[in-house]
């Protein structure tokens, strides 16, 4: 097959956005081949291939579909990869600032140009994890955005005091949203009051952390959230799911009525949460609640496995929640930017330059595969991701363990013959984009 894999523009180095970005013969959503011009931050034109000139720098994307970029709107950065043996008992300030730098590269690397990170502010955890978790967002700018939710443990009875200051310390201390865990506190209802109100004081947004599964809890919890007005957001709502359908839809319409955004997790409940269900997104989206989709635990105690692929969670909404591709993609991404605060993205001109390009040729071929991936933000290539795929073919000659010549990627004998064919989506040196480098070399390739 023709080699349509991306020609990378300017060198190795990841440095300052030119001028003119040409991204040329995508593929739209709407089906339609095009080119599209970034000049600085944002899209300055869409047009068929060939139409928008030469000027600038061109990148090469025949093969692609381009989208808007998802955000990541509900991750743990401060316990991401406690599983893996490598960071088993890393929870020092920098253990927690390194582990929390290389799960939002990870999640870069999908995509995820955005990305709001839920750390626990608590008597036991102090302000640390915090302090080190915006540090890790202050060494990311450039790459991606990362905002703190400071999540509060209990806030009311002896040891609310103490929170309640902690968790005041938290936002002077930077943290851009103001979070809690209502299901963790003596008084869940008392404990939300407490975060709106500081959150009202100081014009921030709030993100409650529960699983939802108490329905006159949740009515309150509605009620506050339309006194307060937009951005309140509450997840993974698992508990949902459990309740009696009639229960769960009333539950459904009073949280649209206020205005409040669901953020489910389609692979389940993720720190913190009792339960393991996902929130019934199906019944969501019927009710008129705004949806959005986040991953969670990012392979951590809780939840030893996991991939913080935005990608990952749409096609588990398509694939187990009835939602079309198209819906299930907006969850990752247009609900998810705006339940952060974010502007929204479009590829048209004008629109914030926050794109990612992933091989296929439409949105749900995109979801079931999206091996490979080109991540733009703030007007440059900031990421990629390639694959290549080999198979044996049984009419050459070629042994087992041949190199590609030029490619540094090794053939494997899978007993299907000798002789390889290739699919060469994407490949070139690790760290193109002077990029920490992440994954390893093997048979199939960089990865």
């Amino acid at each position: 097959m023709p080699d349509s894999r991306p020609r990378w523009p300017g060198g190795s180095a990841a440095g300052p956005a030119p001028s003119t970005l040409l991204l040329s013969g995508v593929r739209l959503s709407d089906g339609r081949a095009a080119d599209v011009r970034i000049g600085g931050r944002r899209i300055e034109a869409v047009g068929a291939p060939g139409s928008l000139g030469t000027r600038g720098t061109r990148l090469d994307l025949r093969g692609y579909l381009l989208l808007p970029a998802p955000a990541e709107p509900h991750a743990h950065s401060d316990t991401a990869l406690t599983a893996s043996p490598e960071h088993s008992g890393a929870h020092t300030t920098d253990d927690v600032r390194r582990r929390a730098t290389e799960a939002a590269l990870l999640q870069l690397s999908h995509g995820a140009t955005a990305l709001r990170a839920q750390v626990r502010v608590t008597t036991g955890t102090g302000l640390a994890p915090l302090d080190a978790v915006l540090e890790a967002g202050r060494s990311l700018r450039g790459l991606m955005d990362l905002t703190v939710v400071a999540v509060a443990g209990p806030l009311t009875g002896r040891a609310g005091a103490d929170g309640l200051a902690l968790l005041r310390d938290a936002v002077d201390r930077g943290a851009d949203v103001v979070g809690g865990r209502p299901d963790l506190d003596p008084d869940p209802g008392g404990h939300a009051e407490a975060v709106l109100g500081l959150a009202a004081g100081h014009g921030l947004p709030v993100d409650l952390h529960t699983d939802a599964d108490d329905p006159a809890l949740l009515a309150r919890f509605a009620a506050m959230a339309g006194e307060f007005g937009p951005g309140v957001s509450l997840g993974p709502c698992g508990g949902l799911s459990r309740l009696p359908e009639d229960t769960a839809a009333a539950a459904a319409d009073r949280l649209a009525a206020a205005g409040v955004t669901v953020v489910c997790l389609p692979q389940g409940g993720c720190a913190g949460s009792r339960l393991r269900d996902a929130a019934p997104a199906g019944l969501l989206r019927a009710a008129g609640v705004r949806l959005a989709a986040g991953s969670g635990a990012l392979r951590d105690a809780t939840r030893p496995v996991g991939r913080g692929d935005p990608l990952e969670a749409a096609y588990l909404l398509a694939a187990q929640h009835g939602l079309d591709a198209a819906a299930a993609y907006e969850a990752v991404s247009a609900t998810a930017r705006a339940a952060m605060g974010l502007p929204g993205v479009r590829v048209e001109a004008g629109s914030p330059a926050e794109l990612l390009a992933v091989r296929g040729d439409d949105l749900p071929g995109a979801l079931s595969l999206a091996y490979s991936r080109i991540v733009v933000h703030c007007g440059r290539v900031v990421a990629r991701t390639g694959a290549v795929r080999e198979y044996r073919d049984p009419g050459t000659g070629s042994a087992p363990g041949d190199r590609d010549p030029g490619s540094g990627v090794v053939r494997e004998d899978r007993g299907l013959g000798s002789g390889a064919v290739r699919d060469a989506s994407a490949r070139g040196p690790a760290g193109v984009l002077g990029l920490p480098r992440q994954g390893r070399t093997g048979p199939g390739g960089e990865l």
